[in-house]
């Protein structure tokens, strides 16, 4: 089997932390988040890394990354632009990208192997890399058995805002049995509160399952959630604000029996940064980090 290829997350805007998060760096000795997850994706075995990123800000992480990575590490770019759709749908007012489910589909050409994929700006863990990696070694290339990282909503928050969460119905086997888009999650009272589709806000539970954007997937992903984004196209090209998440394409393959998705569970802590306050906490716990020996001083 090949080594997993790690792909990243990493065309976002960044508009509620107010600047471009995927670069921003947390230590003294200018790592970013991102650093972190590349360092334990090589230590837990992945071969290959795959930035996707807009091409405004390819320059950056080009200078960024590429003298660290090099000879550690496989490295690819592909790009995110809105304009990256069939012309039949380019008669659009879009002004935001179309969401991670067409960020994905942009890595096509560059990943022929088991891959995970994962948010720039998140914080996983050594851990969940390590048990990942090991899940995707034993994957048959050919096959639909996908998997995801779970972790326990309250612990994935922020202190200062609203997040968006894919809430998971787990069944006993510990497979994902459906995944829902939560846009608006938030601290409220000391709970935790969702919107719904009626702009109302409801209770849910602190020690729901939910996911981080953290999916290992076969090359088979591609094929299928290619077919369902030009339906996405159809019914949404003329909405300037639909987006098109992974949640939704592993939500429909799930619900229609054409993959299955593994739960996996790790103890590793989860944490990112989707506003500026968050930063403080953030720079704190990777700090802790470094001076118990979980990560060197020096990443690279």
């Amino acid at each position: 089997m090949s080594k997993p290829t790690l792909v990243v997350l990493a065309a976002g805007i960044g508009s509620r932390y107010g600047g471009l998060k995927q670069l921003d760096t947390f230590t003294p000795q200018g790592d970013t988040i991102l650093d972190f997850s590349i360092y334990d994706a090589i230590q837990a075995g992945f071969g290959k890394v795959v930035f996707i990123i807009r091409k405004s800000i390819q320059e950056d992480f080009k200078a960024f990354f590429n003298h660290k990575l090099k000879g550690k590490i496989e490295v690819e770019y592909v790009f995110q632009e809105i304009e990256n759709i069939p012309k039949k749908f380019q008669d659009n007012d879009r002004q935001k990208p179309w969401g991670t489910g067409h960020a994905l589909l942009m890595a096509k050409d560059v990943v022929s192997e088991n891959f995970a994929v994962i948010n720039a700006d998140d914080f996983y863990g050594k851990e969940a890399f390590e048990v990942m990696s090991k899940s995707l070694k034993n994957i048959d290339q050919n096959s639909t058995n996908f998997n995801m990282m779970g972790y326990i909503l309250k612990n994935t928050v922020s202190d200062y805002g609203f997040v968006s969460r894919g809430e998971c119905q787990v069944n006993e086997k510990g497979n994902l049995t459906g995944i829902t888009e939560r846009t608006h999650i938030e601290k409220i009272d000391g709970g935790l509160k969702f919107k719904n589709e009626n702009e109302q806000l409801v209770p849910i539970s602190e020690e729901t399952t939910v996911s981080m954007n953290f999916f290992g997937f076969t090359p088979k992903y591609f094929e299928v959630s290619a077919s369902l984004f030009e339906s996405f196209l159809e019914e949404n090209y003329k909405s300037p604000k639909a987006e098109f998440f992974i949640p939704l394409v592993v939500n429909h393959l799930i619900v229609n029996n054409i993959a299955t998705m593994e739960v996996l569970k790790s103890n590793a802590r989860w944490f990112g940064v989707t506003y500026k306050q968050d930063k403080e906490y953030v720079t704190s716990e990777i700090q802790k980090l470094k001076e118990t020996g979980i990560y060197p001083i020096d990443l690279w």
